[in-house]
């Protein structure tokens, strides 16, 4: 059978019916809010990740207007661990311009959809075709990996000729009808059998006119970013304890990473940490060096090297420019907190 004579969008819509997942969090009931929710959590984080963070949400924020009138800390804190934090400033910005710009509703048009924060037009296609039943295409992760193999399409995804081609392929499949089950069948298929590694192409809907499986090239299919080394950055962490045992934290900028997270002062790694504290806080009664952390950003890596000093006395705090804190180990503060501060926190407290 040849690709011209196969209905894509009709072999997956069978396969689903009998294969593909019904019964997600967000799936029951369909809602925009619960929709729109989910595809923000799901960029970029597999579905068994975001399903215990998206019931805490919904648990926490079950409206747009209570997630609209929370504050920036209450949603970061809720997000702690699930990486990629711009999503969570953005989810909640795009919450507040929902409420003040169209009343609480979702726009249905994909133009609208396209303009509020953290929608891209993956994202807000998904919106429009799982939500309000459109014919719009989607192209995540998922669904590049699916259409490259299909079409054996030999360049980077992620390049933008490629991409145009990608967009085109998935406006070309999408069906008239059944459109929310159509774009629930492609995410799902490449999630659970047109995998990057070990694709269980025997059982799968595209079997027999797929191009990848054809000239046996599943394993180079969609071809990988081309390789560039990846940095390294190196910093001192400074665990800052009072005579209390609180520890001092400073939440960061609103851009870059960690942004609007809390975390603990940082200091180059040319700088004396005992000297520094000293003079900034006061006379220090200890210090030790702990265990070298490595954090991996999907640009660099980052190299801690965690420090705890014990003040002498218990000092008001002051840092120009920032906020700070005292983090109470004992009874601690509902703070989105960057990773591995989190653990480091945990571990001062065992």
């Amino acid at each position: 059978m040849s690709k011209k004579t196969f209905d894509f969008a009709q072999a997956l819509l069978t396969w689903f019916d009998s294969h593909g997942r019904k019964n997600l969090p967000w799936q029951k009931p369909i809602t925009p809010y619960r929709v729109w929710l989910s595809e923000i959590m799901l960029q970029q984080t597999q579905v068994e990740t975001v399903i215990p963070y998206f019931e805490r949400f919904l648990e926490n924020f079950p409206s747009i207007d209570k997630l609209a009138s929370a504050k920036q800390d209450d949603v970061l804190h809720l997000w702690t661990g699930l990486g990629y934090y711009a999503r969570a400033r953005n989810l909640h910005k795009c919450a507040q311009v929902v409420m003040e710009q169209y009343k609480g509703t979702f726009p249905k048009k994909l133009e609208q959809l396209v303009e509020l924060p953290g929608i891209g037009p993956s994202t807000a296609a998904a919106i429009a075709s799982i939500a309000f039943k459109k014919p719009t295409a989607i192209l995540d992760g998922n669904v590049k990996r699916v259409l490259a193999r299909f079409h054996a399409i030999d360049t980077w995804p992620g390049d933008s000729k490629t991409t145009k081609i990608l967009w085109a392929h998935a406006d070309e499949h999408m069906p008239k009808e059944r459109c929310a089950d159509y774009t629930q069948a492609i995410m799902d298929l490449g999630a659970t059998l047109c995998t990057r590694s070990k694709p269980q192409c025997n059982i799968c809907p595209m079997h027999t006119p797929c191009q990848a499986r054809i000239q046996n090239r599943t394993a180079e299919l969609p071809k990988r970013k081309p390789a560039k080394a990846k940095p390294t950055k190196h910093t001192q962490m400074l665990i800052i304890l009072n005579t209390h045992g609180s520890i001092l934290l400073e939440q960061r900028p609103q851009t870059g990473i960690w942004g609007g997270l809390w975390s603990l002062p940082e200091l180059h790694t040319d700088k004396d940490a005992l000297e520094h504290v000293s003079q900034t806080y006061g006379d220090v009664l200890s210090c030790r060096l702990h265990k070298e952390i490595k954090h991996v950003f999907s640009h660099y890596t980052l190299k801690i090297a965690p420090i705890s000093l014990q003040l002498k006395q218990s000092i008001n705090i002051v840092c120009e420019g920032k906020q700070a804190l005292w983090y109470s180990l004992e009874e601690p503060q509902k703070l989105g907190l960057a990773a591995p501060v989190k653990k480091l926190l945990e571990s001062m407290a065992e």
